[in-house]
């Protein structure tokens, strides 16, 4: 897991998550040739299973609808993210023995 993050990890794209001026997390989303790719979404434990993760999700996802691209993730097999995401209209598009590959696809934002 450390391993994907450093190979993987993107600063310029990357945002800290902060809940009454304390790091509750971050989130990554960067360009690639067919649309925006989600990655690195973290919660730190404390801040999980309140609702903070659905909001962090449905603005990021407000924006993306007004650039009209789809947005692309993975999640672990067997991961309680999957259903966050399902939640938020992200499909599956195939998955193997480790992840699940997503996507959705931009809303009309008119």
């Amino acid at each position: 897991m450390r391993q994907r993050l450093r190979d993987t990890f993107s600063p310029q794209y990357s945002s800290i998550i902060e809940v009454g001026g304390a790091f509750a997390g971050s989130v990554t989303v960067r360009p690639v040739d067919d649309g925006l790719l989600l990655e690195h979404f973290y919660l730190a434990p404390a801040f999980q299973g309140r609702g903070l993760g659905s909001s962090v999700l449905r603005d990021l996802l407000e924006r993306t609808d007004a650039e009209g691209v789809p947005v692309r993730l993975n999640v672990l097999q067997g991961s309680a993210a999957r259903r966050l995401y399902e939640r938020h209209d992200f499909v599956v598009e195939s998955e193997d023995a480790i992840d699940v590959f997503m996507v959705r696809l931009p809303r009309s934002t008119s």
